[in-house]
């Protein structure tokens, strides 16, 4: 289900930008997902974020929602949403990067090096045929710039999670706290359509209307309230599929409902980015730099939880922009 329900969540963007605005549109469904999604816990007892959270959960929203899921709406207004699918899933690609720069992060080892250099290779043999000079060509420059900032915000939102996560959020309701990033990420985006004047030419028909509406109930709190139970349930290794499933979704439905051009290029490039994206979310077998792995290794099993736990962390947070479409 989460899979699917985030694979469509890029066409139902596509569809609902043809009348409205995209930070309005994207600030509308992540107010009205937060606040149903922060009534709903509060109605059950549920715990919700105190007051001295908020400036944190504030970063986060701006981090997650305010550049990561801002930053795909606006770039699909110009990037078909199959190819944007596929650019937002380099996200693990900024999130090595963001943690090889922590001071508790691990250094870079010479497979996720090479992850990398694949997953570049792809993006450009992906995007360069489609950048020409004019307009047109400048506008899908722009657009394929924005998914990147989505990216990188995605990937700073999750190290900063992460990093508070084992301090004073060590406790918190994991979608109360997604509840509280929404209203905030929201509120953010809202400001921005505000400052450009984004109410004056926004419509709403029954087409967009519906777009946005499967993306607040299904998109957002459907989607999230899915994945929560789906890493409580499942494996890891299962719940991860969903970030290679999704863009072939996305580009399959780009193609068959708002026939958006697809070509053997762009399968063999989508190809070699999910190829990048699996070496570099593959763990190294030693700590890199080490020259006594006896010394320095934990039991398997004790090291495959916390790898698992720190994925868990990272995608979690990265979740509540989505991904779930991201997003």
């Amino acid at each position: 289900m989460v899979c699917l329900v985030w694979g469509t969540t890029y066409l139902a963007i596509r569809i609902s930008l043809e009348t409205i605005p995209p930070f309005l549109m994207a600030a509308i469904r992540w107010l009205v997902a937060g606040t149903i999604l922060a009534t709903a816990l509060k109605l059950r007892g549920a715990r919700l974020p105190r007051p001295g959270a908020w400036p944190s959960l504030t970063i986060l929203g701006i981090l997650l929602l305010g550049f990561g899921n801002g930053g795909v709406v606006w770039a699909e207004q110009t990037v078909p949403s199959g190819l944007a699918a596929v650019l937002v899933a380099t996200c693990p690609f900024w999130m090595v990067g963001i943690d090889v720069l922590m001071p508790d992060g691990e250094a870079l080892t010479l497979r996720r090096m090479f992850g990398l250099v694949v997953g570049f290779a792809g993006i450009v043999l992906l995007v360069w045929p489609e950048i020409h000079v004019g307009p047109s060509g400048r506008a899908f420059l722009n657009g394929v710039i924005a998914t990147q900032i989505a990216c990188a915000g995605w990937a700073a939102g999750s190290a900063y999670a992460r990093k508070r996560g084992r301090a004073e959020a060590k406790d918190e309701n994991v979608l109360a706290t997604a509840a509280f990033e929404m209203l905030f990420g929201g509120a953010v985006l809202l400001i921005v359509s505000l400052i450009r004047h984004e109410t004056a030419s926004v419509v709403f028909m029954p087409r967009t209307s519906g777009a946005l509406l499967y993306l607040i109930f299904f998109g957002a709190i459907g989607g999230f309230t899915a994945y929560a139970y789906a890493l409580k349930h499942l494996p890891i290794a299962t719940v991860s599929l969903y970030a290679y499933v999704n863009p072939i979704i996305a580009v399959i439905l780009g193609t068959l409902v708002l026939k958006e051009p697809f070509s053997a290029r762009m399968a063999v490039s989508a190809a070699i980015v999910l190829i990048g994206m699996a070496l570099v979310r593959a763990e190294g077998s030693t700590p890199s730099g080490s020259d006594n792995p006896s010394a320095t290794d934990e039991p398997d099993e004790e090291q495959h939880n916390r790898n698992d736990q720190k994925y868990v962390d990272e995608v979690a947070q990265c979740v509540a922009a989505h991904h779930a479409e991201q997003p």
